[in-house]
């Protein structure tokens, strides 16, 4: 009989219990429902609902269940239905009735709720580490690139020269507020909802504070309905998560662009790169790319979450059970993709001297071209179509800027002097960019400090 089948005549059918099981996934919370469950008896005891000797006996025969699943000697059963209620079967079975004192005063309801919470903390964690790892090689890499020059764009077209340590440090500040979403999300996260039933609490003497500190949460949660309802940390996460994946699909796609013959500005390292079963020159890739695609999948798992949240009455209803393989799906993807994007990126080759000729291409001085005719009197507006005649006649000529000689740049605007040609070189370019946040080699250099105090911040 089921733990629950007191009132009903009959079993349920077989395709029944398949289809209503959540074990075949749910089973990875084992370790937060017997922590769970070991500071639930604990304060049943405290609070003298049950003996301190049954309490004992309760948490011994948890702590024998835990041994027995990570040894592997464990085999959870489907019509048990969830984690929650095998784990009270193998805890019956090892201690006898006493196991069966275990659930009094809370529900699957609360249960489920709690094992989630902690679960996400724990998860936020890791990933605010693996963040903390990503953000500390972009660092490394900026640095040793605050003075490889390359084109910065707009439309894909060639814009103005920035550097490339200015370009991964666009990134830092993404996946920086990437850890700082997540440790605003745990802090949401971090609160108790056991103590509050099936849905409007007990008549039980509970001490829902003294859970909270057995198990490391900040706060309880302040209404019994609310408390076994809310997912809104867990699409609050997912959310979290897919902004994650949107920057590590950014990333890729300049990655697999830089890394083609056409730009040819990097090149990514064999052992992260694929060949062509049928073209022996391909290097492919393919580790950029499936980061890429698997975007989609997180994208998908907020969406399921949003759904299935959004019709439900209160409290709990069964259709909250769709939210663990959703949740579950969105933590092992962000890991995956940290866990290889770092490799990938730190052991990459950067061709510096490719990346300076295609700054030196595409007229992205033209803007600095116009800034000095500006700082010459002319006003922005036609010193911006001056400029761009310039460019146009360029064009014609097949030659640069630099190329014109200054009677040239006269024929079009006679305040240009010789300085001119130190203007538009490409290093000045960029090296006259000190404003906050710009290229400049010493704005980097302070945007680098910065960062890695941030990243020390919000990683932590």
């Amino acid at each position: 009989m089921k733990l629950w089948g007191g009132r009903f005549q009959k079993n349920t059918d077989e395709l029944v219990d398949d289809f209503q099981s959540s074990i075949s996934f749910d089973r990875r919370l084992y370790r937060y429902d017997i922590r769970g469950s070991i500071a639930h008896a604990r304060m049943l005891a405290r609070q003298g609902i049950i003996g301190n000797e049954e309490a004992a006996q309760i948490v011994r025969g948890l702590e024998d269940v835990l041994a027995d699943i990570e040894a592997g000697r464990v085999e959870f059963s489907v019509a048990a239905e969830d984690i929650h209620m095998n784990v009270e079967q193998l805890l019956t079975a090892r201690v006898g009735p006493v196991g069966k004192k275990l659930h009094t005063a809370r529900s699957r309801n609360d249960q489920v709720a709690l094992d989630i919470r902690m679960y996400v903390k724990d998860e936020i964690d890791q990933i605010r580490r693996l963040l903390g790892e990503l953000l500390t090689t972009l660092l490394d890499l900026a640095e040793a690139h605050v003075d490889t020059v390359m084109p910065g764009y707009t439309h894909l077209q060639r814009a103005q020269p920035v550097t490339l340590a200015h370009h991964l440090l666009a990134y830092v500040q993404m996946f920086g507020r990437d850890a700082d979403r997540l440790r605003d999300c745990r802090r949401r996260a971090d609160v108790l909802p056991l103590g509050a039933g099936a849905l409007a609490g007990t008549t039980f003497p509970l001490d829902p504070g003294f859970v909270a500190d057995q198990l490391g949460f900040a706060a309880v949660a302040q209404n019994s309905l609310d408390a076994v309802s809310d997912r809104d940390f867990a699409v609050e996460f997912t959310a979290a998560a897919a902004l994650i994946m949107v920057h590590l699909s950014r990333f890729c796609e300049e990655i697999i662009l830089w890394s083609s013959a056409e730009f040819a500005f990097i090149e990514l390292d064999d052992a992260y790169s694929t060949g062509s079963s049928m073209m022996p020159q391909k290097k492919n890739p393919d580790v950029a790319e499936l980061t890429r695609g698997k975007s989609g999948r997180v994208f998908g798992d907020l969406i399921t979450l949003l759904t299935m949240l959004k019709g439900l009455p209160l409290a709990y209803n069964k259709d909250m059970q769709e939210d663990k393989e959703t949740l579950f799906d969105a933590v092992d993807t962000v890991k995956k993709c940290l866990l290889i994007f770092r490799p990938m990126v730190a052991t990459m080759k950067i061709r510096r001297e490719k990346m300076a000729a295609a700054a030196r291409g595409g007229f992205t001085n033209a803007t600095d071209l116009a800034d000095y005719l500006t700082g010459q009197g002319v006003p922005f507006r036609e010193a911006h179509a001056l400029a761009g005649r310039l460019v146009y006649y360029c064009l014609e000529q097949g030659r640069s800027l630099e190329e014109l000689t200054l009677e040239e740049f006269r024929q079009f605007a006679p305040a240009v002097a010789e300085d001119v040609y130190r203007v538009i070189d490409i290093r000045h370019c960029v090296d006259a960019r000190r404003v906050l946040g710009g290229p400049a080699p010493q704005a980097v250099r302070e945007a680098i400090d910065r960062a890695r105090a941030m990243v020390a911040q919000v990683c932590r």
